[in-house]
C-alpha cells in the first residue's frame, strides 16, 4: 500500500489478492503460536509499518539516478540516523542491564565476542537488504522476509526446541504458496517486459532498412 501510494509500485487486484493470501497465512501461523503475547504482537505490527516506510524510502533513494547510491554508500548515510534512533531505547532498556552486569561481574569481556559478531552480521544483513532493494523492490524484500521467518522458526525448533504447532505449519504453508505465486508473477512480468522491449527495438530498426537500400542505389 505504501509503495503504491508513493508511485513505485503499480496497483493490481491480482497483486493485492496475492498479498492477502500471504497475510492470511502469517495470521494463521500467529494464531497458532503457543506463547502468543498481545502486546508483543502490537509492537510487531507497529515495527512492520515503520520498517515498510523505511525500506520504501531506501528504494526511492536508490532509484534516483542523480544520487548514484549503491548498497555500501546507502548504508554509510543511513547508519548515523539509525544510531541516533537506537540510542534512545538503548539508554532506557539496555544500558541499565549492562551497568548491572558490569557491577556484578566486573567484566564485559564474556559478551564482547557475541556483540561484535552480532554487529558484523547486522552489517552484512543491511548490505544484502539494500542490494536486494536496489535490484528488485521494497515489496520483494517484504515477501522475502516471510522466508526469513520460516528459517528463524526452523532454527528455533531445531536448536532451542521451540514448540511448533500444526496450525503454524498450515499457516506458513499458505504463506509459502503466496510467496511462490508472487515470484512466478514477478518473473512472468519481467519476461513479458523484456519481450516487449525487444519487439519495440526491432520495430524501430525496420523502417531504416529501406532507407539504407535507397541511399546505396
Amino acid at each position: 500500500a505504501i509503495s503504491c501510494g508513493v508511485g513505485i509500485e503499480t496497483y493490481s487486484h491480482a497483486m493485492m489478492a496475492n498479498m492477502a493470501v500471504i497475510t492470511v497465512g502469517v495470521m494463521i501461523a500467529s494464531y497458532g503460536e503457543l506463547n502468543f503475547n498481545a502486546f508483543g504482537f502490537l509492537v510487531q505490527c507497529v515495527a512492520i509499518v515503520a520498517e515498510s516506510f523505511r525500506i520504501v524510502s531506501v528504494q526511492i533513494l536508490l532509484g534516483k539516478s542523480n544520487l548514484k547510491l549503491n548498497s555500501i554508500t546507502t548504508l554509510y548515510y543511513v547508519s548515523p540516523a539509525c544510531f541516533v534512533f537506537l540510542t534512545v531505547p538503548f539508554v532506557f532498556l539496555e544500558l541499565p542491564k549492562l551497568a548491572y552486569g558490569l557491577e556484578i561481574t566486573h567484566s564485559v569481556h564474556a559478551s564482547a565476542g557475541i556483540l561484535l559478531g552480532n554487529a558484523f552480521t547486522a552489517f552484512l544483513l543491511n548490505v544484502a537488504i539494500y542490494l536486494l532493494i536496489g535490484r528488485t523492490s521494497a515489496l520483494s524484500l517484504n515477501v522475502a522476509g516471510v522466508v526469513k521467518d520460516w528459517i528463524l522458526i526452523g532454527i528455533s525448533a531445531l536448536i532451542f526446541e521451540a514448540p511448533v504447532t500444526t496450525t503454524q505449519i498450515i499457516g506458513y504453508l499458505i504463506a509459502f504458496g503466496g510467496v511462490c505465486y508472487y515470484n512466478y508473477a514477478k518473473l512472468t512480468a519481467q519476461q513479458k517486459a523484456a519481450v516487449e522491449t525487444t519487439q519495440a527495438s526491432v520495430e524501430l530498426k525496420e523502417p531504416l532498412a529501406p532507407g539504407k537500400g535507397d541511399t546505396q542505389a
